[in-house]
């Protein structure tokens, strides 16, 4: 499980859906350790504002599976990838395909981005949204002209 990128740990549930608001896109996923079942992984999809959560588990053939949706028949994987393959297309018994994988990598990229000092104050983002105040100044001056 540890050589899977979308592996994050035993981050627990709060964290898992933090992680995957912070990406924002529907069909954003991520695997971690389940806080309530030991030996239980989480396959966690972000659709339309929440996350659905769906359990891995291993057999004693040493296949994976996921509880979905009932009525959707349980299939079985050799390995994880598979499993996650499998679940990228539509009609799988989740909310929604896996689209976009958020990577226990990708997430200490961000966070090491988040936490370096900017290397000028005129970032792009403090950029717009001074424009957007001094539009914002603008607007009420013209309104305040014509009422």
């Amino acid at each position: 499980m540890e050589n899977l990128p979308v592996y994050h740990g035993p981050i627990g549930k709060e964290e898992g859906e933090r992680r995957l608001a912070q990406d924002g896109r529907d069909g954003s996923y991520l695997v971690r350790d389940s806080d309530s079942v030991p030996g239980v992984f989480c396959l966690c999809v972000l659709c339309k504002g929440f996350v659905y959560t769906y359990r891995l588990h291993k057999d004693e053939a040493g296949s994976w599976a996921a509880e979905t949706t009932p009525g959707v028949q349980k299939r079985y994987f050799r390995h994880i990838k598979n499993l996650i393959a499998a679940f990228q297309m539509e009609g799988q018994g989740i909310a929604m395909p896996l689209l976009y994988p958020v990577t226990a990598q990708s997430r200490a990229r961000a966070h090491t981005q988040q936490q370096a000092p900017p290397a000028d104050s005129t970032s792009p983002y403090l950029q717009q949204r001074s424009a957007a105040v001094a539009q914002g100044r603008k607007n009420k001056e013209v309104r305040q002209a014509l009422g």
